[in-house]
């Protein structure tokens, strides 16, 4: 295993943030894994997932099992991670500009098109390597203005040549759950078979351009553009992995997940190896758009009526929200057929606070599909 630091702009006087990269199996590769954890710095079980990866890449890269290069980032997110406010940690937003770390990741698409203009052939595989050098000269050009733009280029240098990219995150309340694109569905849905998903939400762009669309939307973009004039392959397969909630720190299902990532590696051929027999799929592949966001009409104590990962139906009751100085009881029911896959955490809300999601199979709703 080879460990770099890249050095991240100065936030200020006296001080200097990092991110750690460690690269294992061959120097020589044809493919590529990305793996990172806390790019939410607040996301504690993801980093604990990661760690247990550590150990489990050390031992395979010693037996040679690697037959790609597999790129590890335990803490993406350094800056996040310093962030506490009266003892409460807040990794999900840069408390000086109120931007979520992993929203707007650098796009530059047309940046890439005027890169590879007359380099393109009928040859898709000269094609997609073609894009990646074009990719990677238009990350290095960019002159990022502060320590979180500087540390998002970081991060898509680190992953803009992978063929697969796993974003290790986890939600407030939640069962384990994916996001994903569409056409990168066949490829992942063996990962949500291995780790148990009980929601894959699926979107091409969720107008987001979080970190992993940021990196799947330009395979997606350059072939919309370039009109089939030239073979471009759609070079990733790019999946932000939910590990639960915020307080589901626990060893033994960190070494669940991480067997689980393991065991997809190795199916994927990454990996050397008779992979594990694929588990039963515990819940299909859903529209992002058809998932149903549930939002306080008016403020109070929140009830949670539903378990997490129960199937629900429509007219079902999902939350009660009691007014403490009436007693009066408003219960917010829903519309969708779905499995519920995430909720919040705190349990009084004002009035337009989200409450949870459940999945859904038909598109409900447009625009920004993601929350803040």
């Amino acid at each position: 295993m080879k460990r770099i630091a890249h050095p991240l702009l100065t936030a200020t006087h006296g001080t200097q943030r990092e991110i750690v990269s460690e690269h294992f199996g061959p120097d020589v590769y044809t493919r590529k894994v990305y793996i990172q954890a806390c790019l939410h710095a607040d996301e504690t079980p993801a980093m604990l997932v990661a760690t247990d990866l550590r150990q489990r890449l050390l031992a395979l890269e010693a037996a040679g099992r690697l037959t790609a290069q597999i790129v590890l980032v335990p803490v993406a997110n350094p800056a996040g991670l310093a962030q506490f406010v009266m003892g409460a940690p807040s990794g999900r937003f840069e408390l000086a500009s109120g931007r979520n770390y992993n929203r707007d990741f650098p796009f530059p698409l047309e940046a890439i098109l005027q890169r590879v203009e007359g380099e393109l052939t009928d040859d898709s595989q000269h094609n997609l390597k073609a894009v990646r050098a074009a990719w990677q000269q238009s990350l290095e050009a960019i002159a990022p203005r502060d320590e979180m733009a500087s540390l998002q280029r970081r991060l898509m240098l680190l992953a803009h040549d992978a063929d697969l990219v796993l974003d290790l995150h986890c939600s407030r309340e939640a069962v384990m759950h994916l996001y994903t694109s569409e056409w990168s569905w066949e490829q992942v849905e063996p990962l949500a078979r291995y780790i148990g998903a009980k929601a894959s939400l699926l979107s091409v762009d969720s107008q987001a351009l979080s970190f992993d669309e940021a990196l799947s939307l330009i395979w997606w973009r350059l072939r919309e553009r370039l009109q089939g004039a030239y073979p471009i392959p759609l070079g990733n397969a790019c999946v932000t992995v939910e590990h639960r909630g915020q307080r589901d720190v626990d060893s033994a299902l960190a070494q669940q997940d991480a067997s689980a990532i393991i065991d997809y590696l190795c199916h994927a051929g990454f990996i050397s190896g008779e992979p594990a027999a694929l588990p039963e799929l515990r819940w299909p592949g859903t529209p992002l758009a058809g998932s149903e966001q549930f939002i306080a009409p008016v403020g109070g104590v929140l009830v949670h009526r539903v378990a997490l990962g129960t199937q629900v139906q429509p007219g079902e009751p999902m939350f009660d929200l009691i007014d403490p100085l009436s007693g009066e009881v408003t219960t917010v029911r829903s519309a969708t057929a779905g499995v519920l896959y995430m909720r919040r955490d705190v349990r009084f809300v004002r009035p337009g606070d989200p409450l949870g999601r459940v999945t859904g199979t038909t598109p409900i709703r447009t625009g920004k599909l993601l929350s803040a």
